[in-house]
């Protein structure tokens, strides 16, 4: 080498000798730059830039003295997903006669809510003495089932459930998990997978029969979302599922995402000797086996404070201290409602046009609420306002009333503004 070229290698290597020093970091201990979000497509406003902010500002406190993890936690269904892998799930199982009869016959034995008369519609289409139920051939009982599960009624139009708390228990969506009486937890996962390889082979708009019905055969994931939950976790966010689906169904789905199953919580089954009961995990005041709450509105919160903030008995079903709650949270629901509201940093709706989550999220009383068209499929202007005034709350005993602010004042109806 020449003694230029050795002047010049020196000179670099003293520039890079010196820039260590005043940084005191080497190049490759300085902290990367906070991930923003790749996908732009189906955001509206500035809703990727709130996200991506929301991102930076809590990105920003890796390496610090904090310790835990900023908090996320999306509802799943038409939330992370398009369609509904609960329903997809059911569907699967009429599909393949995965359904086991119960008990004598007894079908109020399957749900402590349904009626007398949803127990007989039942008991009349279906036949006992078998080890599952014919329901991929046998379209009477197929039909009445499905009915039940989809409507809440029979097909004869008799009330199917009654007797619940309308802010802690869908037992429609109950009702799904106790039919699964009788498996293992495996074995419910398997029929998760096999029906979520149908619906996701399945083009866009597809149906499929069941009974004599035609019902929805198709589910994606939202690119936006996908993208939303891998920046948060490289950023250092916890991110968690919550949903009103079957716990094995909904770790199933999560894992395709990359969210591991140990972040996702679902409706719970008691089991004995290794198979799931007809019974259900409580939380809160409510005890196992009482079947008196599940992963649903005021549900939600008192599981997210059980299972991932660690608040047990009556404390967990309590609005908890604004440092431990989620940053941000996700749903599109009035299920999902407590969650959402729990939130300190954003909210992020995807609009579905229902009722107390938009009057809610459009009135945006402290300016943590973003909404989104959904991003497949999106819903057109609800030409009417939301009756938030009058009936736009339900209220534990199922009575429609105004919603209200926390200071109890009424909210007033809303226009539809984001479709």
């Amino acid at each position: 080498m020449n003694r230029r070229l050795r002047t010049s290698a020196a000179t670099a290597a003293l520039a890079l000798a010196t820039t260590s020093l005043v940084s005191g970091t080497p190049a490759e201990a300085r902290p990367r730059a906070c991930p923003t979000l790749k996908v732009s497509e189906g955001w509206h406003g500035d809703n990727k830039a709130r996200l991506d902010a929301l991102i930076a500002d809590h990105c920003a406190e890796k390496g610090t003295a904090r310790t835990t993890k900023p908090l996320a936690v999306f509802d799943w269904d038409n939330t992370v997903i398009k369609n509904d892998v609960g329903d997809a799930t059911f569907y699967w199982l009429l599909r393949n006669d995965r359904i086991r009869p119960p008990r004598n016959g007894d079908w109020a034995a399957t749900s402590r809510h349904l009626t007398p008369g949803a127990a007989a519609a039942l008991g009349a289409a279906c036949p006992t003495g078998v080890r599952t139920l014919p329901t991929a051939t046998d379209t009477r009982c197929a039909d009445e089932i499905l009915s039940v599960y989809g409507t809440g009624t029979t097909t004869g139009g008799t009330a199917a459930f009654a007797g619940f708390d309308h802010r802690r228990m869908e037992p429609q969506y109950a009702w799904l998990a106790q039919l699964l009486r009788g498996w293992t937890t495996r074995q419910v996962e398997s029929f998760a997978a096999a029906a979520r390889a149908e619906n996701l082979a399945a083009p866009q708009g597809a149906t499929q029969r069941v009974g004599t019905s035609q019902v929805t055969g198709w589910v994606r994931h939202y690119p936006q979302q996908r993208d939303l939950i891998r920046t948060l976790q490289d950023a250092g966010f916890d991110v968690w599922i919550v949903s009103a689906s079957p716990e094995p169904v909904v770790d199933v789905w999560a894992k395709g995402i990359g969210v591991h199953p140990s972040r996702a919580i679902g409706i719970r089954n008691t089991t004995e000797h290794g198979r799931l009961t007809a019974h259900l995990k409580g939380c809160g005041t409510v005890r196992d086996g009482e079947d008196r709450m599940i992963t649903y509105i005021d549900g939600k919160r008192c599981w997210i404070n059980q299972e991932i903030l660690g608040v047990h008995g009556p404390a967990s079903e309590r609005v908890q201290p604004a440092s431990r709650r989620q940053v941000l949270a996700a749903g599109d629901s009035d299920t999902d409602i407590s969650f959402l509201r729990d939130a300190t940093g954003l909210r992020l709706v995807l609009n579905r046009n229902k009722n107390e989550l938009m009057c809610r999220a459009y009135e945006n009383g402290d300016g943590r609420w973003i909404v989104n068209p959904m991003f497949i499929e999106p819903k057109k202007r609800k030409t009417t306002a939301y009756p938030c005034a009058t009936t736009g709350y339900t209220a534990s005993d199922g009575t429609a009333e105004p919603v209200r602010r926390p200071d109890g004042s009424v909210i007033p109806d809303q226009t539809d503004a984001v479709h």
